[in-house]
């Protein structure tokens, strides 16, 4: 039986190197592999390429890896809620590569399907275009958008076996899906990791050769970046 576990977060980062280029699943701090995170913290990897949905917060997600100052640039689409990345990017210490959010979603899933590109109307006429290759279709411009180029993906899932088969909750399936098998390695951390056999093959949601390296996380806290509660009359 093929097996994808690793017993602990330190043998499922093994490999990643600084300069690498790193997916991150995620919307937000919705669904973002908090335990690997913290475990790249804990490095002295540097000069990292990060490809998100946004950079987490100051003080939680990639907001640590920024802090450390190991990201040299980020391709995102929202990065409005973390004020270091913004000092960072405004003063050029941070490389940023801003994305329209269906692009982005597309680029990782077109890496993931083998695709190495294709066209879109987003972003035609403004500064995404600049550079890339543009064609009508149906009277309408496209520009060329690449597949990323990854070296890993890191998502996480809330139920996982281990042959590396996923399942996903709620919203924090997002980015987290698409990531998944669009990189050379992809590492899933899971809230809870069953033998193989355990899960609803029809309830699965990425099948297990998308990932390489599997392992049950611990303590999410699972924050709220704007918490709305309704005030009672």
């Amino acid at each position: 039986m093929i097996t994808k576990k690793v017993n602990s977060v330190q043998e499922a980062i093994n490999g990643i190197e600084s300069g690498m280029t790193i997916m991150f699943g995620g919307f937000g701090l919705c669904g973002i592999p908090e335990n690997t995170i913290a475990a790249l913290v804990n490095t002295s990897i540097s000069d990292l390429t990060c490809i998100s949905n946004n950079a987490g917060v100051d003080d939680f997600g990639l907001g640590l890896l920024l802090q450390k100052k190991q990201i040299k640039k980020m391709i995102s689409s929202y990065v409005g809620e973390n004020a270091e990345f913004e000092r960072q990017m405004l003063s050029g210490e941070l490389e940023v590569e801003l994305t329209p959010q269906g692009t982005l979603a597309e680029r990782c899933r077109a890496a993931q399907a083998g695709i190495p590109a294709f066209f879109t109307p987003a972003g035609y006429g403004t500064e995404v275009a600049e550079g890339k290759e543009v064609r009508e279709f149906n009277g309408k411009m496209h520009i060329m958008e690449e597949a990323f180029k990854a070296d890993f993906a890191i998502v996480k899932a809330w139920k996982g076996d281990e042959a590396g088969n996923l399942i996903f909750k709620g919203t924090a399936r997002n980015f987290n899906a698409p990531m998944a098998g669009a990189a050379k390695i992809t590492i899933a951390e899971v809230e809870e990791l069953v033998p193989v056999g355990t899960l609803d093959p029809n309830q699965i949601h990425i099948p297990g050769i998308m990932v390489q390296r599997i392992f049950q996380g611990e303590k999410f806290e699972k924050r709220i970046e704007q918490r709305t509660v309704r005030v009672k009359n």
